[in-house]
């Protein structure tokens, strides 16, 4: 398999995540990684049609690679979505099969999906002849009652078919009935092998493994069991600098950058000073930034501050270098 950008980063990405992988999320993640694979929260289909396109779809240069997460059910409306967003230049659009929310369920798209794959197939091939870069398909190991050694195999035969080489699968299942979204990022077992013995199936596929990693050790662990890639969700958010800062180096094999959490402070304050002089607000870009220290001394006083003040009118880059005050105090 040709290596494009998006399919190289993929060796470690930050997982899609609704409400929090927004483009000021991914900006900051990017200055703690120049290599990993970054996406956007899922946007749906009818929503890029008929809304805000720019407010939905607009992202800084500096994010590449990045791709863009839709969700649909109509082989027509992703299709123009995808022509649509391919005109802001995203590295790669991907198509959820794995969302679990309510209001997945009833615009049926996302896991629900996982029980059409026929369906997807047909979403997926006209996505691609739409598409200027590759589309790809982040899905579960199978929903409700399925059995996933029995749905899995099928579901990335039929939809590779299709065109699709690339996919990410959470390896839990998704229980649309009785469970919240919360729940199904936790409680629906992992199975881990599962989604190693699939790349053993299909080893012609580009396989990432998601769900559960908590760790850098962790995603070397599942390369080393044959994925070629591992997503990192919630813990890239909670604590992005233990999994961010030295990923370029443990798992890109690249020279390390040598940055750490403060510079990272430093280079966000023109990004902050841009956003509001746009008209936007401190604590739409600091919600992100609240895990930087995690578990390090002076980080509650950090957290405090921006969570106090960043919601203030008027609030500006002076609450951020406050906040970085509680962290350099300890630090001395």
């Amino acid at each position: 398999m040709i290596l494009n950008a998006a399919t190289a980063a993929a060796r470690m990405a930050s997982a899609p995540m609704m409400d929090w992988t927004d483009r000021h999320c991914r900006y900051l993640h990017r200055l703690m990684s120049r290599r990993v694979l970054l996406y956007t929260e899922m946007v749906t289909a009818p929503a890029i049609l008929h809304g805000d396109r720019d407010r939905l779809l607009a992202f800084d240069p500096a994010e590449h690679p990045v791709a863009l997460q839709l969700g649909g059910s109509d082989p027509h409306e992703l299709a123009r979505a995808t022509r649509i967003a391919a005109d802001y230049g995203y590295d790669e659009i991907n198509l959820n099969i794995g969302c679990p929310s309510d209001r997945v369920q009833s615009g049926c798209f996302g896991a629900v999906l996982m029980e059409q794959p026929d369906l997807v197939a047909d979403c997926a091939a006209a996505m691609i002849a739409a598409s200027p870069v590759e589309v790809t398909v982040k899905c579960r190991i199978g929903v409700d009652e399925q059995e996933p050694r029995e749905v899995l195999p099928r579901f990335l035969e039929t939809v590779s078919g299709a065109g699709i080489d690339r996919f990410a699968i959470h390896a839990r299942k998704a229980w649309l009935q009785g469970l919240s979204p919360k729940q199904n990022r936790d409680v629906p077992p992992l199975d881990y092998p599962l989604v190693h013995e699939m790349k053993q199936v299909f080893a012609h596929l580009h396989l990432s493994l998601n769900g559960g990693v908590t760790s850098l050790d962790e995603v070397q662990n599942h390369l080393a069991a044959g994925m070629d890639g591992v997503m990192v969700g919630r813990a890239a958010y909670h604590d992005p600098a233990a999994i961010l800062l030295a990923a370029d180096q443990v798992i890109f094999g690249e020279p390390p950058s040598g940055r750490c959490a403060e510079q990272v402070v430093h280079l966000m304050l023109p990004y902050i000073e841009r956003h509001l002089a746009s008209g936007g607000k401190l604590g739409q870009v600091t919600r992100h930034m609240l895990g930087l220290f995690a578990g390090r001394p002076g980080a509650r006083g950090w957290r405090q501050v921006i969570s106090e003040a960043a919601h203030r009118p008027g609030a500006g880059p002076e609450v951020v270098e406050a906040a970085l005050s509680e962290v350099m105090a300890h630090a001395a």
